[in-house]
């Protein structure tokens, strides 16, 4: 869910790091932590959208932070690491994503390199990590595990910026497509004409060969249908497949208007063509949310995606290849999600992978991919 703005556009430049390690939090999340102990249970007669697979564990209460996206990385050690977005307190919150242990914060609100303004989109990639930062308008480069800051891009050109997909191109080489939510009026909740909204996605390429050590972005230009029926309003998840040359854009328009305006996902191809192709109004109830690729062997999968449900998140899955509908689910607790982070991978608390979802803003939910496809029928290679 997008947070309107109220501050005028202005140019921003970046420099300098910070990133604390606080032992204290540490404890303070084990002992705060609500693990979850029930089984989940199916009934053959209940259709799949009332199909309930309770969370593992959700992150203790982190109400003052206002959690938004979400990534996950190996650390060499055997950890895995799930990076949360905090916009209200303009840094980056790490946890164990096997317990849900909190074990760092990173940055702090300012304008240099390791510093944050409103941070929203996260991806991360190889040793890097990408943060869009809506208010210093820009993509903020890290790298891991220690969270130097790098360079930042995009400040020429980004204007409200929110979501983002990278994916590597050739060693050493990255696109990255960021969605740019800008909006008009005395609140910013005004959507541009149909003419300005061709800039909806902003499109970067980057490499990170270069003889000085600074990667370098070039920016390949914007694009957004602008079709009435179909324009890409409201902006923010964004998700990529390279086995299908595919991007799905969720546009949050307002579902309760129908039509044109309902929010829902949209096909995009890697040169930022629209392919006529959207899932169909009535797909989401709510706000299409976090967007992410279910990875499986032999290029098969699933899209996972967010309906950002009150007082339950409901999650649906579509077949990778067709897009077609497969299930859906909901947690016992998980409420109004932002951003989710699918983890296909082992990791020692989750033989089968892990799907990680924002709990209504203040914690994060994890979910055992082995249970999903237990519970929804879905094929057991994706979790082998």
């Amino acid at each position: 869910m997008r947070t309107p703005q109220f501050t005028q556009p202005r140019a921003v430049n970046a420099r300098a790091v910070m990133a604390s390690f606080v032992a204290a939090l540490l404890l303070a999340s084990c002992s705060s932590l609500r693990p979850i102990h029930h089984q989940a249970t199916t009934h053959g007669d209940i259709p799949l959208t009332d199909a309930v697979i309770p969370e593992t564990y959700i992150t203790a209460d982190a109400s003052d932070d206002e959690l938004d996206s979400l990534a996950t990385w190996p650390t060499e050690d055997g950890t895995t690491w799930l990076i949360a977005t905090a916009k209200a307190s303009h840094r980056l919150i790490v946890f164990d994503a096997d317990t849900g242990t909190r074990l760092r914060t990173v940055g702090g609100r300012g304008e240099g390199l390791g510093r944050f303004n409103r941070p929203n989109g996260i991806a991360a990639l190889g040793e890097h990590l990408f943060v869009v930062e809506r208010d210093n308008r820009r993509v903020q480069i890290l790298t891991l595990p220690d969270f130097t800051p790098l360079a930042s891009f995009g400040d020429a050109v980004l204007r409200s910026p929110y979501g983002i997909w990278v994916h590597e191109t050739a060693p050493g080489e990255y696109d990255a497509y960021v969605t740019d939510s800008f909006m008009y009026g005395e609140k910013y909740d005004q959507v541009p004409a149909l003419e300005e909204l061709a800039e909806r996605v902003k499109h970067f390429s980057l490499n990170f060969d270069t003889d000085h050590g600074v990667p370098e972005a070039h920016y390949r230009g914007a694009f957004g249908d602008t079709s009435p029926g179909t324009a890409l309003r409201i902006v923010e998840s964004i998700a990529g497949d390279p086995a299908y040359s595919r991007l799905l854009i969720a546009d949050e328009s307002n579902p309760s208007k129908g039509g044109r305006d309902a929010s829902t996902l949209h096909e995009y191809t890697f040169d930022g063509r629209y392919t006529g192709r959207s899932l169909p109004n009535s797909t989401f109830a709510a706000e299409a949310e976090g967007v992410a690729l279910w990875n499986c062997r032999n290029d098969a999968g699933y899209w996972v995606a967010a309906d950002q449900l009150a007082p339950l998140t409901v999650f649906h899955l579509f077949d990778r290849h067709s897009l077609e509908h497969r299930g859906s689910f909901r947690g016992e607790t998980t409420a109004s999600t932002d951003g989710i982070a699918l983890h296909p991978a082992a990791t020692r608390a989750f033989t089968g992978g892990a799907l990680y979802a924002v709990h209504d803003d203040k914690a994060v939910a994890a979910f055992d991919l082995r249970e999903v496809a237990r519970i929804l029928g879905l094929e057991s290679h994706c979790t082998d």
